[in-house]
């Protein structure tokens, strides 16, 4: 383990899950909640006395400027949040799109082990799903992928239609959740090769020119032409029509999935 990579134990559980609850108390006041934490707690706290505390992990092996946090989120035993050390506001930041940008979906989907830890099981790569929101859909102005379970009902219409997605940008064939998102297959055990975010913008023309009212949603696949992938999912605010591309839509926080 370098000296910028640190994993809080789980005897840290209860007091991550407590300061959790403060976080998001100062959430639905403040929306530079998640970057004071981030800021002004986990950083020095690595950095000063090797630990992430609140945060469950910081990785400061590309710098400060490229690295990532894992936080706990209050709500749920599974949710944990994926956070830029970098102040980047969200998917609207031309940042992500740099050539040099850290691919965050990826450290994410790495991330699925604390997912993992809270469901006290290995999940199934289809359960999992990583999900960020539009600035419409959004409560908080520091970039973060939420990272847990996908709604049970998700998880089946992947299923049933991954089939019929292909590796350009199409309609996904029924709503999900009530709302049309546009859909892309790619294949690969992790996204180290494939940044989600680029491949949204190159792909679709309507996120290319607006980014911030984008949601994309990465779930994962276990068969794709006989080898593991993901579905990415992506949609488009119309907030006229009653959607704000909240792609956090299309996860369980109470993951039925380990209950059915």
């Amino acid at each position: 383990m370098t000296d910028g990579l640190k994993i809080w134990p789980l005897t840290g559980v209860a007091l991550l899950v407590l300061l959790a609850a403060v976080a998001s108390a100062a959430a639905a006041a403040d929306p530079d909640a998640l970057w004071k934490i981030v800021h002004d707690r986990c950083v020095p706290d690595q950095e000063q006395h090797g630990s992430p505390a609140p945060c469950a992990q910081v990785d400061l092996s590309g710098g400060e400027d490229k690295g990532y946090i894992v936080l706990k989120d209050l709500v749920g035993d599974t949710q944990y949040l994926l956070i830029p050390t970098a102040k980047i506001t969200g998917i609207e930041s031309p940042a992500i799109l740099d050539f040099d940008a850290t691919n965050y979906f990826a450290a994410a989907w790495r991330a699925r082990s604390f997912v993992n830890e809270g469901a006290g099981r290995e999940l199934p790569r289809d359960w999992v799903s990583l999900a960020i929101n539009s600035e419409s859909g959004r409560s908080q102005n520091q970039l973060h992928i939420h990272i847990d379970c996908v709604r049970a009902d998700v998880r089946d219409a992947i299923r049933q239609h991954a089939s019929e997605i292909g590796s350009g940008w199409v309609p996904f064939p029924v709503p999900l959740v009530g709302h049309r998102y546009s859909a892309i297959a790619v294949v690969g055990d992790t996204l180290d090769s494939v940044n989600p975010f680029l491949l949204l913008a190159s792909g679709n023309a309507k996120a290319r020119v607006d980014m911030g009212h984008e949601t994309l949603v990465v779930v994962g696949v276990t068969n794709i032409g006989g080898e593991p992938g993901f579905i990415f999912l992506a949609d488009h605010a119309d907030p006229g029509a009653g959607d704000n591309a909240s792609g956090e839509e299309l996860q369980d926080h109470a993951c039925a999935l380990l209950h059915g």
